[in-house]
């Protein structure tokens, strides 16, 4: 990423509470909790069953189907498929007759409750459709499926357009009217307020919703929802599960496939180990291998099928290499107009990029540049598939709301979040898109967002700089989107640097706070740009300004702490300003 300041978080108060390691105390703070009561994660602190308006009902759709054929229909993410396999394990464990799924291939069907999807799925005769983390935007394939006479239960958690679809029964905390206190929740977090509601309507000892909560945390990290009070007991209770190895064998083998110990699992081993494993499939294949993985409860099968997708991963990854590289370029050539105005909102196209990491590299463009970014790809038909990244502030689905309504026929159809969306389009409407996208960006965008932001929790003392902060601070959390890990910034002096691994920088240096005589602390700049280690303000005796996270690095048995560089502005004198 590029940044051009960082900034520190206000603190406000700590919390008074003298357990709490002081850095917790602050950190905790500057994200507004304001007493113990906030940090209880425990699961009588969950919102409560039947306070999700519609789960009643969708758990009394489901009991009429019990002795039927229910088809589970999820989306081709992470989410969808946790969402995928938390549904279709419950039911099988509570004795369901029949229970099955399928999900679309997102380069025939493209994403959602389709008409082609649900003839698809009528070839299995199923009594009942259940959609998850998908359908609320779906009218044409619930009317497709009511022609056919097959009921459609939608549990979803995307924002909603102003018709609804005219399913049996419709879950989703962001309907219009819900009283439901975390509308944050991920596609499977909807689900598993779905099964809790069927497994209390049934009292069926046998089963326990709670068990699955390691799906749960999966699917709610890897979706990159808000992690408000709820979305965060549902993770830590999950992460606590994974922990004591009462998760699912698929888990485990894509944590193991990771070089994560089970024991010491994070939110963000899940979202940057085991979320972009899965995610692979749906980009690059099928979600099915994934579910797969998921569903099983052999472990040498889910190794298996862990390698699978591990494989996939990586080609994933060269692929990405690729696209981005070239949307670098793309972007560059966009970024100003020809009047020499600068765009604050860019539309990005390649005939040859892949349309299942189209997503990703609208990510990294928007990392890079800090202004909302859609990538295109060519998709069957002549139609452009396009995937959106936003910034905070601009709400994305809204933005294409506005253009949909301003240019009527414009978007052929479009659905998705605040931070992320996606839309299709003719491939001939992609210049007026562009214009349109580019003018609503300009009304909405706060130009401070477009500067590029680090925010910081401040500096580390010298005797904070060490390994029981890195515990205090890896065992806390949950940390995620809305509840941000900690980072912090401090001023270093630099005795060595390399390169290692072709693109990741290798440092060893000693903060200024601690003094001339504080033993040197190693740290790691991930996928490094900007230069080599022959650069003259990289050696030694050279200075600068850092933010990073604190970890814990656990070599042999051996814990030392390390600073996990998430930018890092090089001066050739200490103290020479704070910005990059």
């Amino acid at each position: 990423m590029i940044f051009n300041e960082i900034r520190r978080r206000p603190v406000g108060t700590p919390l008074d509470c003298s357990d709490l390691h002081p850095v917790l105390r602050r950190v905790y703070a500057a994200r507004g909790v304001a007493c113990r009561e906030d940090l209880d994660l425990s699961l009588d602190r969950l919102l409560p069953v039947g306070s999700l308006p519609g789960v009643e009902a969708a758990a009394g759709l489901l009991m009429e189907h019990r002795a039927g054929r229910v088809l589970v229909i999820g989306d081709f993410d992470a989410d969808g498929a946790t969402s995928s396999a938390l549904v279709v394990r419950a039911l099988r464990a509570l004795k369901f007759s029949h229970v099955d799924f399928l999900v679309p291939d997102r380069f025939r069907f493209g994403y959602g409750l389709t008409p082609e999807i649900v003839a698809l799925g009528a070839t299995r005769e199923p009594s009942l459709i259940v959609t998850v983390d998908n359908g609320v935007s779906s009218i044409e394939g619930v009317e497709a499926a009511r022609s056919l006479g097959i009921p459609v239960l939608v549990t979803d958690h995307h924002l909603p357009g102003s018709t609804l679809p005219s399913a049996q029964v419709i879950v989703n905390p962001n309907l219009a009217g819900s009283t439901f206190a975390s509308a944050a929740l991920a596609g499977v977090g909807v689900a598993f307020y779905v099964v809790a509601a069927l497994s209390r309507l049934m009292n069926d000892a046998g089963f326990r919703a709670v068990d699955l909560l390691d799906l749960v945390a999966l699917g709610t990290v890897a979706d990159v929802v808000p992690l408000d009070h709820n979305n965060r007991v549902l993770v830590a209770q999950g992460l606590r599960r994974i922990r004591a190895g009462r998760c699912v064998p698929g888990i485990r083998a894509l944590l193991e496939s990771g070089g994560r110990k089970l024991d010491q699992v994070t939110a963000a081993d899940l979202g940057f180990v085991v979320g972009p494993r899965l995610n692979a499939a749906g980009r690059l294949t099928d979600m099915s291998v994934g579910i797969a993985c998921l569903l099983t409860d052999d472990p040498a099968a889910a190794m298996r099928l862990a390698g699978q997708l591990a494989k996939l991963n990586e080609e994933r990854r060269e692929i990405e290499r690729r696209m981005q590289l070239e949307a670098v370029e793309i972007a560059a050539s966009l970024r100003f107009n020809p009047l020499g105005e600068e765009s604050f909102g860019l539309c990005l196209f390649d005939e040859h990029w892949h349309q299942g990491v189209v997503g990703l590299v609208a990510g990294r463009i928007k990392d890079r540049l800090h202004r909302p970014v859609i990538a295109f790809a060519r998709a069957e038909g002549g139609a452009l598939r396009g995937s959106a990244r936003s910034i905070p502030g601009v709400h994305i689905r809204d933005v294409l709301d506005s253009i949909a309504a301003r240019y009527p026929g414009l978007i052929d159809k479009f659905g998705g979040h605040a931070m992320a969306a996606g839309m299709s389009l003719a491939e001939q409407s992609l210049a007026h898109f562009r214009e349109a996208f580019a003018a609503e960006i300009a009304e909405r965008a706060d130009v401070e967002s477009l500067r590029g932001i680090i925010h910081s929790d401040g500096e580390l003392t010298g005797a904070e700089l060490c390994v029981a902060t890195a515990r205090a601070l890896r065992s806390a959390g949950s940390w995620g989107q809305g509840f941000p890990e900690p980072v912090f910034d401090g001023e270093f002096k630099i005795l060595d640097a390399r390169i290692v691994g072709s693109k990741h920088l290798k440092l060893s240096l000693r903060s200024n706070a601690a003094g001339p005589q504080a033993e040197p602390i190693d740290a790691i700049a991930f996928g490094y740009v900007g230069g080599t280690a022959e650069d003259s303000e990289l050696r030694p005796d050279a200075h600068a300004h850092i933010a990073y996270r604190l970890e814990v690095n656990d070599y042999r048995g051996d814990e030392r702490v390390q600073l996990n560089c998430q930018h890092l502005h090089r001066r050739a004198t200490p103290g020479s300003g704070s910005g990059a």
